[in-house]
């Protein structure tokens, strides 16, 4: 494969020498020597097994043999896995253009490591305000990515299905995205924490490594927490070419080193399981179930939302409940976006609480947020009806 500017790695790992570790354990494994050298850790590109198992799960998603030994890393969560990879490829300067709204700790995570985040944001019609959408209608522009991309941006951060629109990407959208990448040498980190939870009428995925040539400039990120509910667990994994995936390893050995050893083995398990049962179309179901008995109530509210393709969450809008323009907000929100108010009103006085999504926005789209608030339904059946009585008191706020 051809040398890729962008495919280069950061300065902090590029100087990287061969740790002791990597040179003595495979000598004492292919010589059948005693190893009194180490006190065994975990192995640092994560447990055998359990990358056998992602070698397994997801050879058929991506439509080619992937080697759970160049094609899977292990990491500590799917946060851990884009700090890495954050941390391997990003010179202080290089910009990553991030689409909005955006996972808070890709922020963060961008900036620790000397980038420069630069936003993009999906849009919403018009008619959101008044009527129940699909989130696939929330879109990107693409001459906007386009005019986004300097000479220093180096990576495009994509997230599918996306928290919180709940929009899955069509393949000629991500066919879209990737070729802005191809045409500007970028590496795309696609966040796909929420892969296996996508509901009808899509029977199938799509995975931007998986189209064209973008397989070669693309690490997909995933969660063994999202995938089944276990998010205090800690493990997630990347996989991608070789090429990329060795600088996101480089980086990984020197901030965590090694996962958890129990919560890998128990992730491998439920991946086998998965291969011989239904338990990632019986979790479908069941959050199909879970999003009836929340959105019933904005139904009944005649409150607009966004139906989402796949993860959990409803982006309800809110521009029809009249929230007392007199309520005592704290201080502390005046400096916020107007959704921090509307969610505020909503914990205290309907006791529901709602994630204000301008906090997944920069500053100066926070207008794109002004009037929706995220509701979670990953909850047990009986909080959500809880939920549900609870908001039938905004019956008492609605404009007339």
């Amino acid at each position: 494969m051809a040398s890729k500017k962008s495919f280069t790695p950061a300065d902090r790992v590029s100087k990287f020498e061969k740790d002791v570790w990597s040179i003595f354990t495979p000598l004492a494994a292919e010589t059948k020597a005693i190893n009194l050298g180490q006190g065994f850790m975990n192995h640092p590109k994560g447990r055998p097994r359990l990358r056998n198992a992602l070698a397994a799960s997801y050879t058929p998603e991506f439509g080619r043999t992937l080697d759970p030994e160049t094609n899977i890393l292990v990491t500590a969560g799917a946060n851990e896995a884009m700090y890495a990879t954050f941390a391997g490829y990003l010179n202080e300067g290089d910009e990553v253009i991030v689409i909005e709204p955006f996972f808070d700790q890709y922020i963060s995570n961008i900036t620790m490591n000397g980038g420069k985040v630069v936003f993009c944001p999906l849009r919403a019609p018009e008619r959101a305000a008044s009527e129940i959408i699909s989130s696939a209608e929330w879109k990107i522009d693409l001459d906007e990515l386009r005019s986004k991309v300097t000479d220093k941006t180096k990576m495009i951060v994509l997230n599918t299905p996306h928290n919180p629109v709940g929009k899955v990407f069509s393949e000629e959208e991500l066919l879209a995205i990737g070729q802005v990448a191809e045409d500007n040498d970028l590496i795309i980190l696609s966040d796909e924490v929420y892969d296996r939870l996508y509901f009808p009428p899509l029977n199938k995925f799509p995975r931007i490594a998986t189209l064209g040539n973008l397989w070669e400039r693309t690490l997909t990120v995933g969660s063994g927490g999202k995938s089944f509910a276990a998010t205090g667990w800690r493990v997630g994994w990347l996989i991608g070419p070789e090429h990329l995936i060795k600088y996101s390893f480089a980086a990984q050995t020197r901030v965590v080193f090694s996962v958890n050893s129990p919560c890998q083995e128990a992730v491998a398990a439920g991946l086998e399981a998965s291969l011989k049962e239904p338990i990632f179309q019986d979790q479908i179901d069941a959050y199909l179930k879970k999003r009836a008995i929340l959105s019933k109530v904005f139904d009944e509210l005649a409150l607009p939302y966004t139906v989402p393709e796949g993860a959990y969450y409803i982006l309800v809008n809110t521009t029809q409940i009249n929230v007392p323009e007199d309520y005592p907000f704290p201080a502390e929100l005046d400096s916020r976006g107007a959704d921090f108010k509307t969610c505020y009103w909503l914990t205290k006085e309907l006791g529901v609480c709602a994630i204000p999504p301008s906090e997944f926005y920069s500053r100066d789209h926070w207008d794109l947020a002004a009037n929706f608030a995220r509701f979670a339904f990953c909850k047990t059946d009986d909080v959500l009806h809880q939920a549900v009585e609870r908001l039938r008191g905004l019956k008492a706020y609605m404009k007339q």
